[in-house]
């Protein structure tokens, strides 16, 4: 166990410098010009070179990357020449638009996405494992083929028709639920769990729509495969409860795709949902990630990248791990 961890986090710091340096090179080979952003409208020559040497962006495209790299393990200075200022590591800079601190505007943006990412998660794993695993056990009834249609549908809707469609019924026709609000980023503010959810609660289901589908259609796939295991029928022929049968035997062992599916989506949801935190306009990682894109704010784009690849890492991880615990005959190497 020991030997794997350490592996893995040999792993997870090169995975981090790979997707770093891509990101930075991509950055460079890109049309945005950040000095001319942070220059203004009416902007000269001088001034945006000016900028250039401001923004750190007068120097060599390796030295740039050596030294954003070495903010992240120790202290850097940061700022033009004569008004520098000390960056504290991990030192993720300063906004190119804003000159705000990335771990500043990160810190803000999290919570959102934290929200959306909890309520969605639980939503569409409650949902798909249970019904795919009713469906499974009602094999060529009515249920099982209303449920494989309603999963099909629901995976072949894109989260934009999804997501517009619940505003338009339940916000703009119904007036049932609010719009989603950005005051509200926890359960545990002045407003309380329930204003909460119910803020949350069209983004939630417009993620689990997309996401529960295909969870449906895997784990009543894989708990056919396995209710045809030898070992299921030599449970039930011992006399064991169907429950137990089913419950004890049968999803601990069928569960394990699913338990891959959940980890990969934990790690891509956390780092932010971009087409839904766009429709709700909720300032998550994902939404402050295309509009520092957008405007060729390099040190938010490389922190949020970074952030997320470390998600999708650590959830790669976690689900080894869950692997071990779920089914015994999985050994970690």
């Amino acid at each position: 166990m020991i030997r794997f961890i350490f592996r893995r986090t040999g792993s997870l710091i090169l995975l981090l410098v790979a997707v770093s340096f891509i990101t930075f090179t991509l950055f460079q080979l890109g049309p945005a010009d950040p000095a001319s952003a942070a220059c203004g409208q009416e902007c000269t020559p001088e001034r945006i070179a000016e900028a250039r040497v401001a923004l750190g962006m007068d120097h060599p495209f390796l030295v740039q990357y050596i030294d954003y790299m070495r903010g992240l393990v120790s202290p850097r200075m940061i700022g033009a020449p004569g008004a520098e200022s000390i960056c504290q590591w991990p030192c993720l800079g300063k906004s190119f638009q804003t000159n705000e601190n990335v771990s500043d505007i990160i810190a803000r943006s999290l919570p959102y996405t934290l929200s959306m990412a909890v309520g969605a998660l639980v939503l569409w794993t409650v949902s798909g494992v249970g019904l795919g695993l009713l469906a499974a056990l009602r094999k060529g009834s009515a249920t099982d083929k209303f449920i494989v249609g309603a999963a099909s549908v629901g995976v072949s809707l894109p989260i934009p028709v999804t997501g517009l469609f619940l505003l338009l019924v339940f916000v703009n026709q119904l007036h049932l639920l609010p719009f989603t609000t950005n005051e509200i980023n926890s359960p545990f503010g002045p407003h309380g769990p329930g204003v909460w959810v119910l803020n949350y609660f069209l983004p939630w289901v417009a993620l689990a729509v997309l996401f529960s589908a295909a969870y449906i259609r895997v784990t009543r796939t894989n708990m056919i495969e396995t209710f045809s295991e030898d070992f299921i029928r030599t449970a039930r022929a011992k006399g064991l409860a169907p429950r137990t049968v089913t419950f004890k035997h049968g999803v601990r062992a069928g569960i394990t795709p699913v338990v891959t599916m959940l980890g990969m989506d934990i790690g891509l949801l956390l780092g932010g949902a971009v087409l839904t935190e766009q429709i709700f306009s909720v300032p998550g990682l994902g939404f402050t990630a295309v509009r520092a894109a957008i405007s060729g704010d390099l040190p938010v784009t490389m922190a949020i990248t970074m952030l997320a690849a470390f998600f999708v890492i650590v959830a790669n991880v976690v689900v080894d791990l869950a692997y071990a615990a779920i089914d015994p005959r999985v050994r970690l190497q």
